[in-house]
């Protein structure tokens, strides 16, 4: 089959590709990990040191992956072969879309199990099954739920399913469609559970938890954590924003919208953390329940107060919401590569890409089952320890010094259109951001 390139897909305009990367931002890393991630490490220092490291590395790294997707107007990894190409560079720069594209349906396969367990409490909530339910209740109800191969199964198909169908529909009937009514939806719905937890008797310590650095709460560790976590939400080197930014018109400022697109995922996770430490603070909980915050926590405080099945589905709502627009974002670069690649429709490219994924979670699904491994971890730890703490890291630094070093400045200046700023943006991307993501590989790796 010959290769076909996508020169004449664009985006309907600005801001439906903000809308879209931001989808692809906002998902279970915003809606579950950052509050957890809060709560175990003191507040308000660790959303500072956050949102620093957004500023320092996440946006960087953001507008040099939009740059090169635009600039090779192709799937990642003929999109960096042609970069290289036209820069005379060797070929193994392509490297950056392999990693991407690998690194994104691994991230998927385990991200859809997560997701299958959030659509599974929406049901559970929306039926008035988790009214009234106990501590210990809620920690049988989770249990049992991640001991069922047979019920993760059902729910990590149906959710792979879904993300089949949009992704197949294509571009501007797919995946614009669907974020052109849900994230508006999600931002409405975190507004909402914001506004309801302004009414609870526990939101006066929520906004001081989020919002009053105390710095003696605040490790190294917790630095090192608020800049994988920087790094991770914004969705980087997974291939996504390179797919996306290789649709965006020429005339649109990548710098402008690369940075509403980090402000809109950042003022998501903030909301989040403020609608759920409401909560939990006004029902005399600990926001330092880890993982479990929102599938072992959560239902309980929803399960005893006022309208709480509607409160809790209108939560859980919003969790698939974020899980699906960043599934889709997810799967696009592979679905795009064997599109092109291979010259398949988007509907068969969409079915191998979802059938490799499915299969792959599968591991995920018996993980709990089957115990740990010979290393002492479950499957999906080991994915995502794959993943985050070595594919992506890598990705991003290739990233950092091909936008910045390779790249003629002339040239990135003018494609950015970031006026003033784009000085800084050229020291941060080729010194302060590839150093930042080299300490988390470090820290993965237990060398620091």
């Amino acid at each position: 089959m010959p290769e076909v390139s996508h020169p004449a897909i664009r985006w309907s305009s600005r801001i439906t590709f903000i809308t879209a990367a931001a989808g692809a931002a906002i998902g279970l890393g915003n809606i579950w990990k950052f509050p957890y991630l809060v709560g175990e490490n003191g507040g308000g220092a660790f959303v500072l040191v956050y949102l620093l490291c957004v500023l320092a590395a996440g946006l960087p790294i953001m507008m040099a992956e939009t740059l090169l997707g635009r600039m090779g107007r192709r799937n990642p990894v003929d999109s960096l072969l042609s970069l290289s190409k036209t820069y005379q560079k060797t070929r193994l720069w392509a490297l950056i879309g392999w990693l991407g594209i690998t690194a994104g349906l691994a991230i998927l396969s385990y991200y859809s199990v997560v997701a299958g367990w959030g659509m599974a409490y929406l049901f559970k909530m929306s039926g008035g099954f988790l009214a009234n339910i106990t501590p210990e209740e809620s920690l049988r109800t989770f249990d049992e739920l991640k001991s069922s191969p047979d019920t993760q199964t059902i729910w990590h198909s149906v959710f792979m399913v879904l993300t089949a169908l949009i992704v197949g529909r294509g571009l501007k009937e797919g995946i614009e469609s669907v974020t052109r009514i849900m994230i508006p939806c999600l931002l409405v719905i975190l507004i909402l559970l914001v506004g309801y937890g302004a009414t609870t008797n526990g939101f006066a310590k929520s906004a001081a938890f989020l919002f009053q650095p105390d710095f003696s709460k605040l490790t190294g560790e917790g630095v090192l954590i608020a800049l994988g976590q920087a790094f991770f939400s914004l969705g980087l080197a997974n291939g996504t924003t390179l797919i996306y930014g290789s649709y965006l018109p020429e005339e649109v400022s990548i710098a402008r919208t690369a940075l509403w697109v980090a402000s809109a995922d950042t003022l998501a996770a903030i909301l989040a953390g403020l609608a759920i430490f409401s909560i939990v603070f006004a029902n005399g909980m600990e926001p330092s329940a880890g993982p479990g915050l929102i599938f072992e926590t959560l239902p309980i405080a929803f399960g005893s107060m006022p309208l709480g099945w509607l409160f809790g589905t209108t939560f859980f709502i919003l969790v698939f919401f974020a899980a699906i627009t960043s599934a889709i974002a997810l799967i696009e670069p592979a679905v795009s590569f064997l599109s092109e690649k291979w010259g398949l429709s988007r509907a068969r490219a969409s079915v191998i890409a979802a059938s490799a994924c499915w299969l792959l979670g599968l591991g995920t699904v018996h993980s709990f089952q089957q115990g740990k491994t010979s290393d002492g971890a479950h499957f999906y730890e080991v994915i995502d320890f794959l993943t985050a703490d070595l594919m992506l890291p890598m990705g991003g630094i290739l990233i950092s010094v091909f936008a910045a070093w390779v790249v003629p400045k002339a040239i990135s200046e003018a494609e950015l259109d970031a006026g003033k700023a784009y000085s800084i943006w050229l020291l941060l991307t080729r010194f302060v951001a590839p150093l930042a993501v080299l300490v988390i590989f470090l820290r993965a790796m237990n060398w620091i």
